[in-house]
């Protein structure tokens, strides 16, 4: 099984220095890309590889880069923005990527900045990724220091300025243009589209912004070829995915696996299965901000449509696992308070409605809750959806409520008959 992501990273998780990094084969797809390749050939490569966002929309990587507008009417100056925040509860797949070998990370975002013009690219990294912020500003001084970025790389007519950029890290700056704002000093809240990033973004400038573990993959797939890439995956998606598992598991972590790969051998060959003396009772599959699937819901492979249609999203492919002996409302209790504490405050339902919700669900999971408090929580996953509110984070907080509804109702209407939570 090929691993191209992962196979170079040291057991000890000490980062691969530039000269382990060539030694594997670094920096090679960057000489192809700029010596051998045009830009439309390099986003045809990647188009055809089927590489899809891994931040958690799963946007074909290709088609957005194309998607950059050009010709005399439009600014020369675009910029490149790559999303380190990962503030998604329950997924850090990028962290581990930026500590392990920032190099191929950078190789992508150079490669990727070269097919979109841009003469200035940002990292936008969470405050409390203090490692990975180290060793990033180590890499890009090496990278510097070899011309693969600055002035004329590798002696062709591109150039480009690297800037990690440290966020104070919020949720919100999970969608993209309360990123863009910002990066660009301002308070972190989504702007209103159209236009899109890629026609105005930092600055007014067309701007292109992919996820770490989406630009990892881009040297792999200019060194290798499309098929070669689609090759590895077991479903049309193309390419591996760093799968994850948190919970109470025996072996909780990271594995890069064949995209597609089923979610019970995720759970049970490479997590170890449940602890011992607890059951599967669900998960979320991909981050906090989706639906829980049932345990008799899991032999699925785990692919953008095929977990669409089971009724959740793949997200970041970061599983969070359910036991039978968690509260259920207590689980949900703590994602809405979360999400109520991360909302920007720029729509009055978004704003409002989260800590309200919050004060609901504490209510319930500590004895004081009331039968229609119940509707209240249901309705509230209507009037909070897509088309309410101003962006998707009120939306992805009603994923995991929806759900829990649905699936654990005798459990809320317990703890509401009970006056206390059968788990405390």
């Amino acid at each position: 099984m090929e691993r191209p992501l992962t196979q170079h990273m040291r057991k000890d998780r000490e980062p691969l220095s530039i000269d382990d990094y060539e030694r594997a084969g670094g920096y090679q797809a960057l000489r192809r890309a700029l010596q051998e390749m045009s830009r439309s050939e390099i986003n045809q490569e990647v188009l055809d590889a089927n590489l899809r966002g891994r931040g958690g929309a799963g946007f074909p990587t290709g088609a957005k880069w194309a998607s950059v507008p050009t010709g005399d009417h439009w600014p020369s100056e675009r910029f490149f923005v790559a999303d380190a925040d990962e503030m998604e509860p329950g997924t850090f797949k990028d962290r581990m990527l930026l500590e392990g070998n920032p190099h191929q990370f950078l190789e992508g975002l150079i490669i990727g900045s070269y097919a979109v013009d841009a003469a200035k690219a940002f990292i936008f990294i969470r405050w409390e990724y203090k490692l990975a912020a180290q060793r990033l500003r180590t890499a890009i001084q090496e990278a510097h220091a070899r011309g693969y970025i600055g002035e004329r790389i590798l002696g062709t007519d591109f150039s480009l300025d690297v800037h990690l950029h440290v966020s104070a890290g919020r949720y919100i700056c999970g969608e993209a243009s309360a990123l863009l704002s910002s990066l660009e000093g301002g308070r972190a809240v989504p702007r209103a589209k159209p236009p899109r990033e890629a026609e105005s973004g930092l600055w007014g400038k067309p701007t292109v912004l992919d996820n770490v573990e989406t630009l990892v993959n881009v040297p792999h797939i200019i060194k290798n070829g499309a098929a070669w890439f689609k090759g590895l995956s077991l479903c049309n998606d193309g390419g591996t995915k760093i799968y994850g598992v948190s919970g109470r598991v025996k072996n909780p972590g990271l594995w890069e696996l064949p995209m597609g790969t089923n979610l019970r051998e995720i759970i049970e060959d490479h997590a170890g299965g449940m602890r011992d003396g607890f059951k599967l009772r669900a998960v979320i599959p991909g981050g906090a901000s989706t639906e829980f699937l049932m345990a008799d819901e899991i032999d699925i492979p785990m692919d953008f449509d095929t977990v669409q249609k089971a009724g959740s999203r793949f997200g970041t492919a970061n599983v969070i696992v359910l036991d039978d002996r968690t509260c259920p409302v207590g689980v949900v209790a703590n994602l809405i308070r979360f999400f109520a504490q991360e909302s920007c405050g720029w729509c009055t339902p978004c704003r409002e409605g989260l800590p309200w919700l919050r004060e609901i669900l504490d209510d319930i999971e500590h004895g004081r809750g009331r039968e229609e408090d119940l509707d209240i929580l249901q309705s509230h996953t209507r009037l909070l959806w897509l088309g309410h509110t101003f962006c998707a984070l009120a939306p992805g907080a009603m994923e995991p409520l929806k759900s829990a509804l649905k699936h654990f109702r005798d459990d809320f209407e317990r703890h509401v008959k009970d006056g206390r939570c059968p788990w405390r």
